[in-house]
């Protein structure tokens, strides 16, 4: 049977691919791709064991809590020994550390799953009981390994020598010390920017592309100082144990504000517009 057009585009564009990744010119996946890699990573979370999700989120929330240890030693070496601005610079580079971890690692986060998760439920493959399911596994679990992580934090890092207990309040302050509606406003933009970052790292086609990818976003998140559910919880009950910076009903009012703007921030900044984009192409 003669071969179709169709069948001679399709050998053709199979040609040429193979003929750029010879050339090390690995072709740009298209949105479609992407967005339907997504899903599938949506679909396959959404339908994991309760034990698995619980372990993989209590992980998760250790890893990134790590970012609260570095960030306080940080602060601790550069009070008084450089600029304002270097000192950030710097702090904000240690706050990628515990995403790096974490993405890297393939562990669950509840903000990555403002996006990935919620894709296959706008595309029909999941239901909304399925998402609740989810949300509420990974986002228990990560409390406690933040939480858990804080307590060990606030006792070790002081002890070891490199940490002094006034940078857990300084941190906690920063967190804690803002109006209710800049907080929902400052958390909306961590959860945007971190559903895109899952976009991107969908994206990227090798690791190196993917750390820079992690690294970049989040370094913004930190620099700029945004609200993040997750690591905010590590950084507030840090200095809540230290007993500075922040009390335990400050830690509960911003954890409310900053786990609907981060909500808000993924689903709708990043979800439905990236759905919504390809499917009305």
């Amino acid at each position: 049977m003669a071969a179709t057009n169709d069948d001679l585009d399709d050998a053709s564009a199979r040609r040429e691919q193979q003929q750029e990744e010879e050339k090390g010119q690995t072709p740009q996946k298209g949105y479609e791709t992407i967005l339907e890699q997504q899903i599938l990573a949506g679909v396959t979370e959404l339908e994991r064991p309760a034990p698995g999700l619980l372990l993989s989120g209590l992980s998760a929330g250790l890893d990134v809590s790590l970012s609260l240890l570095l960030m306080a030693a940080m602060r601790t070496l550069t009070a008084g020994e450089l600029p304002h601005v270097a000192a950030e610079i710097l702090v904000a580079n240690m706050y990628s550390a515990g995403f790096l971890f974490v993405v890297l690692g393939r562990s669950e986060m509840f903000t990555e799953h403002t996006t990935i998760a919620v894709l296959p439920v706008l595309d029909g493959r999941a239901s909304l009981r399925q998402l609740g399911r989810l949300w509420g596994l990974i986002y228990v679990a990560n409390m406690i390994g933040a939480t858990a992580f804080a307590a060990f934090a606030a006792f070790i890092g002081p002890r070891l020598g490199v940490i002094k207990v006034e940078a857990f309040g300084d941190i906690a302050a920063g967190v804690v010390d803002h109006p209710g509606w800049v907080i929902l406003l400052s958390a909306v933009l961590a959860g945007w920017l971190m559903g895109l970052l899952t976009w991107l790292v969908s994206a990227s086609r090798d690791t190196i592309s993917q750390i820079f990818i992690v690294w970049l976003v989040t370094f913004a998140i930190g620099f700029l100082h945004l609200h993040h559910s997750v690591v905010g919880t590590a950084e507030v009950l840090a200095g809540v144990f230290s007993g500075l910076g922040a009390t335990l009903a400050d830690f509960w009012i911003t954890l409310f504000w900053t786990t609907l703007g981060n909500i808000v921030g993924g689903v709708v900044f990043v979800a439905l517009l990236k759905w919504g984009h390809a499917h009305s192409s």
